[in-house]
């Protein structure tokens, strides 16, 4: 009788998979609480004392160390040797071993437990028997993850059962689950201080020891130039560009990746339908509507030249008008959180044109608790990720105090003016340092992005400009140093300016907005973006 050995602390699944091994004759043999949820569920289970012949003792920290548990995982079973001595010692085989680890990250993620508590959610038994069995993987099957319960009975039933290759897959599974393992305790004993073990977070928040382990996604093309190798990754738990979807068009590159999640940002920072194109990682055209093909044609045209070979980003899934729209122009990829049976068969006459599909809800998990890596020769800069925070809600007169905002000029915002500068100012926390975005109340009219200087980026902008910019409203993702940039906003024709404030020249800024007419609002946060 073929023997599965259990030994969860994630149960999801447990007991529907116990149920069906026990069915195909397997043999289950368990281990504390494991052993107890599979008993109360009616099912029969051998507990690991019974194998070993010692009861788990020091509070469980030893109960499967055992050479009757050891012996029965690393035996070859093409080693007449092998087998010889488990016969001699009166050891069983065991053929798959279900392990998954003590929650350390769990408990790692409560900065108030105490030491010694932390300590215990160390496992010592379990990465063993998951080493043991992955490296005798020819023979034992080693399961590390529930969502992997259903294709380990799926081959199960398959004539021949597990294949080399299932087998070897299984267990590379499992080194990566041990690795991330030791990497989270590393990680987190990194915080301890020696002299009195205790944990101590830097008031950042940020890790002593930064590690993490990727997992491939695909080889890409190549990386930013054709001489360039490359590879896209998915962080641990994967979400976002991680778990992505790709439904059709040519393989990704690496800018196509930067620009899919530039489009992401942007689109995310919209409750309302919202569009985006963009082109080097920055907008050429952002716009709301009432419809997510209106948004899309509004973004699109705001720079229609621009837009030629551009990125595609929507908050609402991709629907048959909004289909037609993007085909009438040669479009390099669309990033959406669903796309529409009919829209997909509208764009397969499109097959070069990538569509790629990611759960939108979990950008915004990434966004809210998450912190960014970049290299740099030799190292990582990590920061957390930037938000729009005070841009989450509608501005009026009554709230914007409650948003940190201020109204520093003598002129203060009407009610179209509120809605526009709140558009503006979502927008240019995604446009490349130094930003001037001119806009309306739902789209944009000229993007000045990542220029030397403050009044360059306005003069690039006006010489973008598609529409007249009288009456617009003006985004500036950081203070104007001087007030040359001030009157060139004002002699395009903007009537209203948010920036963050913070120049030793400030006076000088607000009195030229004054002798303009216009009005401005500091909102004492700065969205660079380099």
């Amino acid at each position: 009788m073929p023997r599965a050995l259990l030994s969860v602390s994630d149960k999801t699944g447990l007991v529907a998979f116990a149920s069906a091994l026990s069915t195909r004759g397997y043999e289950l043999v368990s281990t504390g609480g494991t052993a107890a949820a599979l008993a109360a569920a009616g099912l029969p289970v051998v507990n690991v004392a019974d194998v070993t012949g010692f009861p788990e003792m020091l509070d469980g920290r030893v109960k499967t160390l055992h050479p009757r548990v050891h012996g029965g995982i690393l035996a070859r079973r093409d080693r007449a040797d092998d087998l010889a001595a488990l016969a001699e010692h009166g050891i069983g085989l065991i053929d798959i071993v279900v392990v998954n680890l003590y929650p350390f990250a769990a408990a790692a993620a409560k900065p108030d437990l105490p030491f010694d508590h932390l300590i215990e959610e160390i496992d010592i038994g379990g990465p063993s028997m998951v080493r043991a069995a992955a490296k005798n993987f020819r023979d034992v099957l080693v399961v590390v993850e529930p969502h992997d319960y259903e294709s380990v009975l799926a081959a199960l039933d398959v004539p021949g059962g597990f294949t080399p290759a299932f087998r070897f897959e299984m267990a590379r599974k499992a080194f990566t689950h041990t690795a991330k393992y030791d990497t989270t305790i590393s990680s987190t004993l990194a915080e301890v201080r020696a002299e009195a073990l205790v944990r101590e977070r830097a008031p950042s928040g940020l890790p002593a020891v930064l590690a993490a382990s990727f997992t491939k996604v695909r080889d890409l093309r190549y990386g930013e130039n054709p001489h360039q190798v490359a590879a896209w990754y998915a962080a641990p738990g994967a979400a976002g560009l991680g778990a992505a979807q790709v439904l059709q068009g040519k393989e990704l590159s690496y800018t196509n990746l930067l620009d899919l999640d530039a489009a992401a940002r942007i689109v995310l920072e919209f409750d309302e339908p919202a569009a985006c194109v963009i082109k080097h990682t920055n907008p050429c055209g952002v716009a709301t509507g009432a419809t997510i093909a209106e948004a899309y044609v509004t973004a699109r045209d705001a720079d229609a030249l621009s837009a030629f070979g551009g990125i595609v980003g929507l908050n609402r899934a991709l629907d048959e008008a909004t289909a037609r729209a993007i085909v009438t122009t040669f479009i390099e990829c669309v990033i959406v959180p669903a796309a529409d049976p009919a829209a997909l068969a509208v764009l397969a006459a499109k097959p070069n044109l990538r569509v790629v599909v990611a759960d939108f809800s979990r950008f915004g998990d990434l966004q809210q608790a998450h912190v960014e890596w970049r290299s740099v020769l030799g190292g990582m800069l990590v920061q957390a990720t930037d938000r729009v925070v005070e841009a989450r809600a509608a501005w009026t007169e009554a709230s914007i105090e409650a948003m940190g905002l201020r109204v520093v000029t003598e002129r203060r915002p009407t009610a179209a003016e509120w809605q526009a500068l709140r558009f503006a100012w979502r927008v240019c926390a995604h446009v490349k340092s130094n930003t001037i975005v001119f806009t309306s109340a739902d789209r944009t009219i000229a993007v000045g992005a990542g220029q030397m200087s403050r009044v360059d980026s306005v003069k690039v902008a006006t010489m973008k400009a598609t529409a007249p910019l009288a009456g617009s409203a003006v985004a500036s993702d950081a203070f104007f140093p001087f007030r040359d940039g001030l009157d060139a906003v004002a002699g395009a024709g903007a009537t209203s300016v948010i920036q963050p404030g913070g120049s030793m020249r400030d006076a000088e800024v607000i009195a030229a907005a004054n002798e303009h007419g216009l009005t401005m609002v500091f909102t004492g946060r700065r969205h660079f973006r380099h």
